[in-house]
C-alpha cells in the first residue's frame, strides 16, 4: 500500500534535478518485457515507433525506446513490475491527442499504450453510470447511453477521438462544463496500477467515499501517480430541449463584460463561448455556420433543459445581452440551426490549420471579467511577435484557447511563437487567472508554473508524486518544474503569490 507518511519525511531530490535514465540497456529491457508480453504487443523497431513520437502538440517529439501494447491489466501489471525493477522511466498514452505534451515519450522509456483497453464493461441506466476502460472513446459513452436518455457530459473538442483515460490525466473539460463539470466531476471511481505493479481502486460507486479525496488527486495528475485501467463515470439525463443565442458585439470588451453580467445575473448556461472577429472569419469559411463576420467578438450562450425553463432562461440571457450592448442576437429556431452555432466553435481548431501552415494552441484561465482586457493585451502581443493570433474562449469559465498562428518551414518562426504563449500564460497569472483550464502543464507549460508557484509548493507537489512514485519513473520531467529549471528560466519562486507582473492587481 501507498506509505505516504514515511515518504513525506524523506526529503525527495526530484525537485532539485532531472533524473539521469541514460545508462538504460535496451537489449535487457525489449528481453524483459517480451517476457511478460504476448506477441504482437511490444514494439521496437524505429519505424513501428515512429507514430508514437508525439502527442496532438506535434512540435515536441521523442522516439521512445519501446512501445507497449497490452491487453489486459495483469499486462499492464507486470510492464510497470519489470520497468519499476530495471529503473525505466514509463509514459502512458491514450489517443494522443493531448495539446501540452503530456504523452510525450521519454527517449529512454517506455511508451504505454492503453488503445486496447476500448470496452464499455457496464452500464447501468438506473444508477446512470457507466464502467470503462480508458479506452474508451469520449463521444462512445454517451452514443452507448443514448438508448436510455442518457450521455456523458464533459465534451471536449476532441471528443469524437480522445479517451476517457486521457481525460481523466488532463481533467479535459469542454464546452459544457460550465454548468456540467470537468472530468473530475463526473466521476465516481478509478481503478489504476502504481509502478510497483499493484493495483489501487480509487473513490466507490457511492456518491461519496470516507477518506481524502484522492480520486480529485488522481484526476488531472497527468500519468505521473499511476496507470488507470477502469473508470466508473456519471450519466446524465439528457435534456429535453437547448437552445443557443448568438450574440454579436462590436467591441471585445463589451463581449467580455456580457459574460461577467450573464453570470453575475444568476444563469448558468449549458454553454457560454466567446470568438474574436479573426477567429469567426476563419470558421465561417470552413463550415459556414452563419456567423456575422463584422462583429469584433460573438458570444454562444446554450440553455438546457424543459422548455419552460429553455425559455425563460433564454428571455433572461437575451436580455442582459442586450443592455451590454450587443449589436444582434439570434436565437436557434431549431435543432439543425443550434448545431451549426456549435458547429463553427467545434471547428475553431481545424479552421486555423486551413489558413496557416501550423497553430500553436494555448490554454490559460483567467477572470471572466478580464477577458476583454487580455484580448486586447494578446493583439499588442501580435504586432510585438509578428505573428496573427485568433481566440476562442470558453468564456463562462473564463477559460483561453488563443490560436498562434506560425510558419515552422521559416526560421526562428515557431520560438517566437512559444515566447509569444509564455507571455499570454504569465499575464494570465497576473490577472489572477492560472496557467492551464484543461490541457494540462505537461511539457509545454512547465516553465511557466515557476511563475505560478512557490519553492515550497513545487515541494509540496513532489512530496505528492513520491508517495505514489518514490523512484519517479511514471512520466518523468512533466508538469511539475524541477528547482533547478526554475533557476534556468529565470523565474525560481520565492514566495506564495509570486507573479510576473507585480503591478496588476490581482483578485
Amino acid at each position: 500500500m501507498l506509505d505516504i507518511q514515511t515518504r513525506q519525511d524523506d526529503e525527495p531530490t526530484a525537485f532539485e534535478q532531472e533524473a539521469d535514465f541514460s545508462g538504460i540497456d535496451k537489449v535487457r529491457l525489449i528481453e524483459a518485457l517480451a517476457r511478460v508480453l504476448p506477441v504482437g504487443a511490444l514494439m521496437y523497431d524505429p519505424e513501428d515507433l515512429r507514430p508514437y513520437e508525439c502527442d496532438g502538440l506535434a512540435a515536441y517529439r521523442r522516439m521512445p525506446l519501446a512501445v507497449a501494447l497490452p491487453y489486459d491489466e495483469a499486462q499492464v501489471v507486470a510492464v510497470l513490475r519489470t520497468c519499476h525493477e530495471l529503473g525505466v522511466p514509463v509514459v502512458a498514452r491514450g489517443a494522443g491527442t493531448g495539446l501540452s505534451g503530456g504523452a510525450l515519450p521519454h527517449e529512454c522509456g517506455v511508451l504505454l499504450s492503453l488503445a486496447r483497453f476500448n470496452r464499455i464493461v457496464h452500464l447501468d441506466p438506473h444508477s446512470r453510470t457507466a464502467v470503462v476502460q480508458p479506452g474508451v472513446r469520449n463521444l462512445a459513452i454517451s452514443e452507448a447511453a443514448a438508448p436510455h436518455g442518457l450521455y456523458y457530459a464533459p465534451d471536449p473538442s476532441s471528443q469524437i477521438a480522445c479517451t476517457i483515460g486521457g481525460n481523466v490525466a488532463e481533467n479535459a473539460g469542454g464546452v459544457h462544463c460550465l454548468k456540467y463539470g470537468l472530468t473530475v466531476h463526473n466521476l465516481l471511481r478509478v481503478r489504476a496500477v502504481t509502478i510497483e505493479g499493484e493495483i489501487v481502486e480509487i473513490g466507490s460507486h457511492a456518491l461519496d467515499a470516507p477518506g481524502y479525496d484522492l480520486l480529485a488527486l488522481m484526476t488531472g495528475s497527468e500519468g505521473m501517480l499511476a496507470v488507470v485501467t477502469e473508470v466508473t463515470v456519471r450519466l446524465t439525463p439528457r435534456p429535453r430541449l437547448a437552445q443557443c443565442v448568438l450574440a454579436a458585439f462590436d467591441d471585445v470588451i463589451k463581449a467580455g463584460e456580457a459574460v461577467a453580467e450573464i453570470i453575475a445575473a444568476g444563469i448558468i448556461p449549458a454553454g457560454l463561448e466567446m470568438m474574436d472577429q479573426p477567429a469567426t472569419a476563419a470558421v465561417e469559411e470552413f463550415v459556414h455556420a452563419g456567423y456575422p463576420l463584422d462583429a469584433k467578438a460573438i458570444l454562444l450562450c446554450e440553455s438546457d433543459g424543459t422548455p419552460e425553463e429553455v425559455a425563460e432562461e433564454i428571455g433572461r440571457m437575451c436580455a442582459v445581452l442586450e443592455n451590454a450592448g450587443a449589436t444582434e442576437v439570434r436565437v436557434s429556431g431549431s435543432e439543425a440551426e443550434r448545431m451549426k452555432f456549435w458547429a463553427g466553435r467545434k471547428a475553431a481548431f481545424p479552421a486555423a490549420g486551413r489558413i496557416s501552415p501550423d497553430y500553436y494552441c494555448m490554454d490559460g484561465t483567467i477572470p471572466r471579467k478580464r477577458l476583454g482586457e487580455m484580448l486586447e493585451a494578446i493583439q499588442a502581443m501580435e504586432g510585438k511577435y509578428g505573428l496573427r493570433c485568433i481566440n476562442v474562449f470558453h468564456a463562462g469559465d473564463g477559460n483561453l484557447h488563443p490560436l498562434i498562428l506560425f510558419d515552422a518551414g521559416r526560421e526562428g518562426e515557431f520560438e517566437r511563437a512559444e515566447h509569444f504563449g509564455a507571455e499570454i500564460l504569465e499575464l494570465s497569472v497576473a490577472l489572477g487567472g492560472t496557467i492551464t483550464g484543461e490541457h494540462g502543464v505537461g511539457i509545454e507549460k512547465i516553465n511557466q508554473m515557476c511563475s505560478q508557484f512557490a519553492t515550497a509548493e513545487i515541494r509540496q507537489f513532489f512530496r505528492v508524486k513520491a508517495a505514489f512514485d518514490p523512484a519517479g519513473l511514471l512520466n518523468p520531467g512533466k508538469a511539475i518544474p524541477t528547482l533547478n529549471r526554475c533557476a534556468e528560466y529565470g523565474r525560481m519562486p520565492v514566495r506564495a503569490g509570486h507573479v510576473p507582473y507585480p503591478d496588476i492587481p490581482r483578485f
